[in-house]
């Protein structure tokens, strides 16, 4: 009987950034002997491959595709080249696998069945924000996204920034990127003026943009987030 392959979470870019540039070559040499992949969606990924590893065979490629179109009941036979011997990947559209992200499923199942994960070292939004923030890197929570309607929204903020500061834990969310500028908006109003907030966008591009101030502060700053990738922490 062979020996189980092992399913490797191998981060991308975060953007249009020379993939050498944020990955270390474990990245590159795992995604050269890997043709076997469990992405979000194939031309992402194969413009991923392609970019870290030119010369390497798109047609010898294997994909399967789990996003937010993905039956729960399909998830376990992705993994059946592990279970036959053969080494598989998994890639997200951003960043690290299993972070605010669909392939935590498939990261499951493999515990499930046995299969051995390899998680590799790549660029995380989440950990990177928090390292610049300047917040509680002991105790921090991501909530994704926040109610679109207004008052709920409001309510949410409210709630998050009275959770900081009871248990002296940085709040982190996301936002539609188009909509940013009036979550911002939002976040600014209804904070506390003295609650401290985080702006952390195109993170490791070249565009990036990251600021702390308190909310008070922020009336007086004027920035473009738009269509950027942004994350928005909280701390009072």
């Amino acid at each position: 009987m062979n020996p189980q392959g092992k399913l490797y979470l191998i981060p991308c870019t975060l953007g249009e950034t020379a993939p050498l540039e944020v990955l270390p070559l474990l990245v590159k040499k795992a995604v050269e002997e890997i043709d076997h992949y469990i992405v979000e969606h194939e031309k992402n990924a194969r413009a991923f491959i392609k970019s870290i590893v030119p010369r390497k065979s798109q047609p010898d490629l294997h994909f399967s595709l789990i996003n937010k179109y993905t039956e729960e009941i399909d998830i376990p036979n992705m993994l059946n080249p592990c279970l036959n011997g053969i080494d598989m990947g998994v890639i997200s559209d951003a960043g690290c696998p299993g972070i605010a992200d669909p392939g935590a499923a498939i990261v499951e199942q493999a515990h499930l069945k046995g299969i051995k994960v390899v998680p590799l070292v790549g660029p995380s939004s989440i950990l990177m924000a928090m390292m610049a923030s300047g917040f509680n890197g002991q105790n921090f929570a991501f909530n994704g996204y926040l109610p679109i309607d207004k008052q709920d929204r409001k309510k949410e903020i409210k709630r998050l920034e009275r959770l900081s500061e009871e248990q002296d834990q940085s709040q982190l969310f996301i936002e539609t990127p188009y909509r940013n500028n009036p979550f911002l908006e939002s976040l600014i109003n209804t904070l506390h003026p003295q609650t401290k907030l985080c702006v952390a966008c195109d993170i490791t591009l070249s565009t990036e943009y990251i600021k702390t101030y308190n909310a008070k502060e922020w009336k007086k700053i004027k920035v473009d987030l738009s269509k950027r990738p942004t994350l928005f922490i909280i701390q009072k």
